[in-house]
């Protein structure tokens, strides 16, 4: 007969044994089962035994050391032998002050020690989200470490127009539509970085061409009334995943709210009395827009009847312990879920701040009050959310398109 799993019960020795009990109640408060806290206790002794084995506590848990204890692991246990294993117990002993904070590694190279300072650039000086940043770092590598640190070798004091666009030759016919783009776009801003830090003399983001397109070529086809219908009618409302997937999908098909701004999106941002919502956008904007009864309506039947107690302050959270904040990628895969039970095909997050502008130009208004529904900056980019062809179809008359030239 099987005992019933006891998380503190597990035998614990070693540098991490006064902190047994502070973990099982981590583990509590994240809300995993008896059987996962006790699977996970028993992982923390073998790291604690583990440590005092190498003379070591918990202050020398850096990333190299948590790396050397997960191949000690892995060759005498099939589970809880990835990175993710570990996070847990790291931020509660990070928490409590005993561990390091994310060591920063020092750059393995001259060339990631330059991205490193365009990153910071990046968030700091011109106010990027870190996910950005590292999107830019990602595009321009290739450019760092073939064109301006070749061989560990400094030759940004040499850098030319005519090599930047030899670069650019070689690299972009092999890249989609939208890679090239991004790597342009990437490039003007590490050519303005190099430029404004003073590593290089001239100016040369004006050396990189824009990259050919047709306009309207790629404009995303947002989903019909009937499709959005079949979307939010296959989220179960007595299920207590289905209220969440439902309120996800409800406010993103009716305020066009982006998978970062969804995930982002804290219980103290909805002020319930006046029915506004505060919005957390790109380049670190905020913006409050009103909460259509509908859409308050599927949150609060969320928040009363779906989601986990838990002390995230995040309005969504995961279904499954740790019950902590969704991420972008998690609301997007909630969208793409749902698509596929709806007989949609693939289905992305962003195709649904399509859907709310088309839907709202078919509920007769005007580009002016769609762009600020997307809080777009100017209307000229609400034009990349519409089709010329479809809007005639909707009615929407090419003088609501001459708003985009003034």
């Amino acid at each position: 007969m099987h005992s019933t799993p006891n998380p503190s019960r597990v035998r614990f020795t070693g540098p991490l044994a006064p902190f047994a009990a502070g973990l099982v109640d981590e583990f509590a408060r994240l809300g995993y089962p008896a059987s996962t806290a006790t699977a996970k206790m028993q992982f923390a002794a073998h790291l604690s035994r583990w440590l005092a084995e190498c003379g070591s506590g918990p202050a020398e848990l850096t990333g190299p050391v948590v790396d050397r204890f997960l191949i000690a692991r892995r060759a005498g246990y099939s589970n809880y032998v990835g990175v993710g294993a570990v996070g847990p117990v790291l931020e509660y002993l990070r928490r409590v002050g005993v561990a390091p904070v994310s060591a920063v590694e020092p750059p393995a190279s001259p060339a990631e020690a330059l991205l490193a300072r365009f990153g910071g650039y990046l968030t700091g000086e011109r106010a990027l989200t870190v996910p950005v940043a590292q999107a830019y770092c990602h595009w321009v590598r290739p450019f760092v470490e073939n064109v301006l640190w070749r061989g560990d070798i400094d030759r940004c004091g040499e850098l030319s127009a005519g090599e930047v666009t030899r670069f650019l030759a070689a690299r972009l016919p092999g890249l989609s539509r939208k890679s090239a783009q991004m790597t342009g776009c990437a490039l003007r801003s590490l050519l303005r970085f190099l430029h404004c830090e003073g590593i290089v003399d001239v100016g040369l983001a004006d050396a990189v061409p824009s990259v050919a397109y047709w306009k309207g070529a790629g404009l995303v086809r947002p989903l019909d009334a009937g499709q959005v219908r079949a979307l939010l009618g296959v989220c179960d409302p007595s299920d207590p995943v289905g209220r969440r997937d439902l309120a996800v999908i409800t406010l993103m098909c009716r305020l066009g709210l982006r998978c970062g701004e969804v995930a982002g999106l804290r219980l103290e941002d909805i002020d319930w009395a006046r029915g506004v919502v505060t919005v957390r956008g790109k380049g670190n904007r905020t913006d409050r827009l009103p909460l259509p009864v509908d859409v308050g309506q599927a949150v609060v039947d969320y928040l009363r009847g779906g989601r986990p107690a838990t002390s995230a302050r995040a309005v969504f959270v995961r279904a499954g312990a740790p019950y902590t904040a969704l991420v972008n990628s998690g609301v997007s895969c909630i969208v793409a879920r749902a698509a596929r039970r709806a007989g949609l095909g693939t289905v992305h997050g962003h195709r649904l701040r399509h859907t709310a502008a088309s839907l709202t130009l078919n509920a007769g208004a005007g580009l002016e009050q769609v762009a600020q529904l997307l809080r777009h900056t100017s209307p000229v980019t609400t034009f990349g959310y519409a089709n010329p062809r479809e809007l005639h179809q909707t009615g929407v008359t090419d003088a609501s398109f001459r708003v985009l030239a003034v």
